[in-house]
């Protein structure tokens, strides 16, 4: 038989054999996954203003940036998301057996100092209004007049703007396109506790108490409720304990470097820093990122993996640092400016039960459980640089002449 037959039949028979086996031991170690039919979350927050842990009458203040905040009479769901100084817990589980929600009671620990047990209560669904239907011959709203005013962007610690800075954006020239790329930033698309139809929440209209000082998570937590498995059980470590408030301090300013600096925080694995003023129809804004990032996407919970992977490129601080200079004169020409850091703590992941070692054994998971953490701050600044003490009516966020107001702007331009 001629070679030219032999050698791709031999070939065949060995590329055949040797696929046999990869895929034999492939199906070998193939491990059926039942996911699991109940999700638990917990986010907690800290939040201050100019290193003030609590302060009565924030509320409405928070509100100004489009946060959420707690009243007089307790918390409010939503609250981590907020920037009204306190500590805040966001709680919420959902039941695949119990789909409407179930009223669960979670067990806490003596040094919450909440009481024995949490109550958290289904959400109630809501119809949503039908929208309004134009009426014919309805005359037509003349678009708005274009803008006039300037976006500057610096980024990076140091005490002199880097070559290259700022980036510029003219309202009057740009385009929708234009502030697009101009914003682009790093965001973290991680889902945390929220108050969805058919999840299970605290704090609810009927249960809110706040979370008082020197309380702590460390210990046992425990669910019980109907339709949920009677072994959603864990434990809380010191790594995701309510964590201490992130004390901005600020020294210098206006022509000279603004010098900002903040005590560690041992749980924090590490922080951002970003800053924002206005006047003269210019928007300044800065960011403590070594590569152009605004980092309005990272003003939240990032999660380990992305805490990890945007500290190699730098674009967080690492934990060992506790002070960042602003560079000189960026914002010598606004009356002041607002400082916002955030530190990032070390998330808590759970399946339950863990996965069997042997392959062969089905992963029948019944429950999951999510506790994030973070601590935020923000610290208006007057032109001097120093911290400006800040009264409950006065706004935060600087206005810019024939500019919207800007806490309303940023919303608008960056999604927030």
């Amino acid at each position: 038989m001629p070679v030219h037959t032999l050698y791709p039949t031999r070939l065949t028979s060995l590329a055949c054999a040797a696929l046999s086996l990869s895929c034999g031991a492939a199906l070998a170690q193939t491990q059926v996954v039942k996911p699991a039919y109940t999700h638990y979350w917990m986010d907690v927050s800290t939040a201050s203003m100019a290193g003030m842990d609590d302060m009565p009458g924030m509320g409405a203040l928070a509100s100004m940036m489009g946060g959420r905040g707690g009243s007089s009479e307790g918390s409010s769901f939503g609250s981590t998301k907020g920037m009204t100084p306190g500590r805040w817990l966001d709680i919420a589980v959902v039941t695949q057996r119990k789909p409407a929600g179930t009223q669960a009671l979670q067990s806490i620990p003596a040094g919450q100092n909440m009481g024995p047990s949490l109550t958290l209560l289904p959400v109630e669904a809501t119809s949503r209004p039908k929208p309004t239907q134009g009426r014919d011959g309805e005359e037509s709203q003349p678009l708005p007049e274009k803008p006039k005013g300037r976006i500057l962007f610096y980024w990076g610690c140091g005490d002199t703007v880097r070559a290259g800075q700022p980036k510029v954006l003219d309202f009057s020239t740009a385009g929708p396109q234009d502030y697009a790329n101009f914003m682009a930033g790093r965001t973290a698309r991680q889902r945390g506790a929220t108050a969805t139809p058919g999840h299970s929440i605290w704090p609810n209209p009927q249960h809110k108490q706040s979370v008082p000082k020197g309380a702590s998570l460390v210990g046992q937590h425990s669910l019980t409720g109907e339709g949920l498995p009677a072994t959603l059980q864990f434990a809380i470590a010191s790594a995701q304990d309510i964590m201490p408030t992130l004390a901005l301090n600020a020294a210098g300013g206006g022509n000279a470097v603004t010098n900002v600096s903040w005590p560690a925080i041992p749980s924090a694995k590490a922080y951002f820093l970003n800053a924002m003023a206005g006047g003269d129809q210019e928007m300044v804004i800065w960011s403590s990122s070594e590569l152009p990032e605004p980092g309005w996407g990272l003003m939240d919970y990032l999660g380990n993996a992305n805490t990890e992977k945007w500290l190699g490129e730098k674009v967080l601080l690492p934990a060992s640092q506790t002070r960042c200079n602003i560079p000189a004169g960026i914002f010598a020409k606004s009356d002041g400016a607002m400082v916002q850091g955030i530190a990032y703590g070390q998330d808590l992941h759970l399946v339950y039960p863990p996965r069997p070692t042997d392959p062969k054994v089905a992963w029948e998971q019944e429950w999951t459980a999510q506790v994030r953490v973070k601590s935020v701050a923000m610290m208006p600044m007057e032109r001097g640089g120093d911290a400006a003490k800040m009264e409950p009516q006065k706004p935060m966020a600087p206005t810019i002449p024939g500019l919207p107001n800007l806490g309303n702007a940023l919303k608008g331009l960056f999604g927030r």
